[in-house]
């Protein structure tokens, strides 16, 4: 997904401005390393739930001061530094658009997300 191309595209919203104050992004990507034991990773396996995503993106879309939510999810085998997640989070203020992309991000990958990390 093209993060600028797709905030372009929300901007063409007219409605967009009088609703937006703010936009937070989230653009997760494969580490070289595994969190737990900080081994180094060849690769990784992603499995997603799209329907699960999009349930959790319109829950998401009804907190307070969000406008547009947009949730892309890659699934395959990746190696680090590729992308697998991004999430957009466009909504009034500072405050409401923080916590919603939190919420929403945990939401995502404890609810619609599983992965396989490869160990070197």
């Amino acid at each position: 997904m093209d993060i600028s191309k797709k905030i372009a595209e929300l901007k063409q919203d007219p409605e967009f401005a009088d609703n937006v104050g703010m936009i937070l992004i989230h653009n997760g990507v494969v580490r070289g390393w595994s969190r737990g034991t900080r081994e180094k990773v060849t690769g990784i396996e992603i499995k997603a739930d799209h329907a699960k995503i999009e349930e959790i993106r319109q829950e998401h879309e009804k907190h307070p001061g969000i406008y547009k939510i947009v949730a892309h999810a890659n699934e395959g085998v990746f190696k680090p530094g590729d992308d697998v997640l991004f999430l957009i989070v466009a909504g009034d203020i500072r405050e409401n658009v923080k916590a919603c992309l939190s919420s929403l991000l945990d939401t995502v990958k404890a609810q619609a997300f599983t992965k396989k990390e490869v160990l070197a």
